[in-house]
C-alpha cells in the first residue's frame, strides 16, 4: 500500500492540442539500438525465444484460451521461413522453483504443435546436460520447447549462471514476451548480457509501437478509462495519464474512493481511507490543467457480491449505508458514453464493476460497447478487461487489445520495462 507523504503528483499546466507533459514514456518505441526480428540474420541458426505462454488451463490441464500462444505464431513462422533452429522458452504459473507436474509446458507444446503443423518437442528438465544435448542435435526447421523455466528457482532470481547457461544454447536471442516485461529475470534481463545477438519479435514490436501511437504523440482528444477494485494500484498511473490525457473516466471500486474524496457517502463500498487525500488531489491536479474527470453519477448497489443479492440503482448521494456499489448504473453509462463520443484515442485499463457476476456486469459491457463503436483508435490492457471485453462480444471490435496486464500497467505509469531496456542495451 502507498503511505501518505511518499507520493504527489507533478505537473505543469500545457495546451491540450499539444499536450505530453508529465513523464516521458521512456521511449517506448524502437529506441535507437533496439533491434526487431526481421532486421536480424537467422538462417540456419539457434534462435531462442521468450514467449509468455502463461496460459489458463483447466483442471484436466486443457488449454481454456491460447490467445497468447497464437499471438506469437508470426514470430515463429517468420524464423521457420528462415530456416533457423526454434528453442521455445517460457514460464507457467507459480511452481516457486520447484517442479509442479500440472504447471508443465506439455500443453502449450501440444498445442503449439498443433496450430503450426509441425512437431514441437518438450525437454525433460530446463537446463543442464540433457537439455545441451538436445539442443546440439537440432536441424534448421526443428522446434524445441524448454520446460517451465520457473521449475528452477533461479530464473526469478535473475541468476548470472542461469542465464548464462540459457545463452550458451543460442546464436539469436529474440523477446516476444511482452507480458513479462516488465519483470527483470533471468530469461528476459540476464541472458541478454551474455547472447551474441538479441532483439524483440513482432508481438513485443506490436505492444510497442501502439503504445507509442496513445502515449507519445496521440490523435486527440485522448481520453483514458481507468477502472478497477482499488486506487491504490493505479496510483502512479493517474498520475502519468493526468499529464497526457484530455480526459479521464474512473469506474469500479476505486470510483468510490474519488467520491469519497468529494465528500459523497458510499456506505460499504470499496474505500482506501489512506487514499482518500490523494485521490482529492488528483482531482484538484486534473482541475488545474483542465484534465474533465467522469466519475459515476450512480450505480448499482446490493447487500453483498452475492448473484443472487437483491440489487437497486441509486443515485451516487442515495447510496444506502448497509450496501455497497458493484457496477456503474445507466446514468452513468450514458455520461461515459457520452465522454468517449468525440474520441481520437482511448486507452482502457479495469472494468466498471464485479463484472464477473452478470448483475453487476452492465455496465463494464456497455463501455465495451460505446469503445467498440467508437471512431478512436483503442487500445485495451489488463487482464480482467480482456476478459470482460471477451464477454461483451467486442474483441473484434477494438484496435488492439494488448497481451500485458504488469506490463501495460507500468507503461501507463510512464515506467520503462526492464526486459526492453535490456534489449536496447543489448550489444
Amino acid at each position: 500500500m502507498i503511505s501518505k507523504g511518499t507520493w504527489a503528483i507533478q505537473y505543469r499546466p500545457a495546451n491540450l492540442e499539444e499536450k505530453g507533459g508529465g513523464k516521458a514514456p521512456n521511449d517506448i518505441g524502437r529506441g535507437e539500438s533496439m533491434k526487431y526480428i526481421d532486421e536480424m540474420d537467422l538462417k540456419g541458426k539457434r534462435v531462442m525465444f521468450r514467449f509468455d505462454f502463461n496460459v489458463p488451463l483447466d483442471a484436466n490441464q486443457n488449454i481454456t484460451d491460447d490467445t497468447r500462444i497464437r499471438s506469437v505464431l508470426p514470430t515463429v513462422n517468420y524464423a521457420l521461413d528462415e530456416n533457423a533452429k526454434v528453442i521455445v522458452i517460457s514460464h507457467l504459473g507459480r511452481p516457486k522453483g520447484k517442479v509442479v507436474e500440472k504447471m508443465s509446458l506439455a500443453p502449450v507444446a501440444k498445442r503449439l504443435s498443433r496450430l503450426l503443423g509441425k512437431n514441437v518437442t518438450l525437454t525433460k528438465d530446463v537446463l543442464g546436460p540433457e537439455v545441451k544435448k538436445t539442443v546440439d542435435a537440432m536441424k534448421p526447421g526443428d522446434i524445441l520447447m524448454l520446460e517451465n523455466l520457473r521449475f528452477d528457482a533461479r530464473e526469478e532470481k535473475n541468476d548470472d549462471e542461469f542465464a548464462k547457461e540459457l545463452a550458451s544454447y543460442t546464436d539469436v536471442y529474440i523477446d516476444d514476451a511482452f507480458g513479462n516485461a516488465h519483470r527483470s529475470h533471468a530469461s528476459n534481463v540476464g541472458v541478454t548480457k551474455y547472447v551474441k545477438t538479441c532483439g524483440a519479435g513482432f508481438l513485443m514490436k506490436k505492444e510497442l509501437t501502439y503504445f507509442s501511437k496513445a502515449l507519445e504523440k496521440p490523435a486527440r482528444p485522448l481520453v483514458a478509462i481507468v477502472g478497477g477494485s482499488k486506487v491504490s494500484g493505479k496510483l502512479e498511473a493517474l498520475a502519468n495519464l493526468i499529464n497526457r490525457v484530455n480526459k479521464i473516466v474512473i469506474g469500479g471500486g476505486m470510483a468510490f474512493t474519488f467520491l469519497k474524496a468529494q465528500g459523497v457517502e458510499v456506505g460499504k463500498s470499496i474505500v482506501e481511507p489512506e487514499l482518500i487525500d490523494k485521490a482529492r488531489e488528483v482531482l484538484e491536479t486534473a482541475k488545474k490543467l483542465g484534465v474533465k474527470v467522469y466519475l459515476p453519477v450512480d450505480c448499482v448497489i446490493a447487500e453483498s457480491r452475492e448473484a443472487e443479492a437483491e440489487t437497486k440503482i441509486v443515485p451516487i448521494q442515495e447510496i444506502n449505508p448497509q450496501w455497497m456499489g458493484l457496477d456503474i448504473g445507466p446514468a452513468t453509462i450514458t455520461l461515459f458514453t457520452e465522454a468517449l463520443s468525440n474520441a481520437k484515442t482511448i486507452v482502457w485499463n479495469g472494468p466498471m464493476g464485479v463484472f464477473e457476476i452478470d448483475a453487476f456486469s452492465r455496465g463494464t459491457s456497455a463501455l465495451a460497447h460505446s469503445v467498440a463503436n467508437s471512431y478512436a483508435l483503442s487500445i485495451v490492457g489488463g487482464g480482467d478487461t480482456d476478459v470482460a471485453i471477451d464477454k461483451a462480444g467486442e474483441r473484434d471490435n477494438m484496435s488492439y487489445i494488448s497481451t500485458g496486464g504488469g506490463a501495460f500497467l507500468e507503461l501507463l505509469e510512464g515506467k520503462e520495462l526492464p526486459a526492453v531496456k535490456a534489449l536496447k542495451n543489448c550489444k
